[in-house]
C-alpha cells in the first residue's frame, strides 16, 4: 500500500472517529437537557401545588379573620345592648322609687331599719 493510501486511512478514520465522538456528545447533551427539563417540570409541579395550598390557607385565614372580626362586633353590640338594659333599669328602679310612697327619701344611703331610732 502507498503512504498516500495510508494517510487517506488514518484521515478518513480519524473523521469517522470524530463524527463518532460528537454524535456521543451531541446524545449526552441532549439527555443531559432532557433530564434537566425532567427536574425543572417537577419543580413546576411543585411550586403549582405549593401556590395552591398557600391560596388555600390564605382564603382560611381571611375567612377566620373575617368571622373573628363579626363575632367581635356582635360581642360589642350585646355590651352596648346589655348597658342600654342596665341603664333602663336603673332608671326604672330610680323612677319607682321616687314614685312608692312607702320609701323614705329623706336619706341618701341608709335604709329606715338601720336609722337612729332618735331621729323618727
Amino acid at each position: 500500500m502507498s503512504t498516500a493510501a495510508i494517510v487517506v486511512i488514518v484521515i478518513v478514520a480519524l473523521i469517522v472517529i470524530f463524527l463518532i465522538a460528537m454524535a456521543a456528545r451531541r446524545r449526552s447533551r441532549e439527555r443531559e437537557l432532557e433530564e434537566r427539563r425532567t427536574v425543572a417540570s417537577a419543580h413546576r409541579e411543585e411550586a403549582s401545588s405549593r401556590h395552591l395550598t398557600a391560596e388555600k390557607e390564605s382564603a382560611a385565614a381571611e375567612e377566620q379573620a373575617a368571622r373573628a372580626r363579626r363575632e367581635a362586633a356582635e360581642a360589642e353590640e350585646r355590651a352596648q345592648a346589655a348597658e342600654r338594659e342596665r341603664a333602663t333599669a336603673t332608671a326604672h328602679e330610680e323612677h319607682a322609687e321616687r314614685l312608692d310612697p312607702d320609701v323614705d327619701t329623706s336619706t341618701d344611703e341608709q335604709p329606715a331599719e338601720t336609722r337612729d331610732p332618735h331621729n323618727r
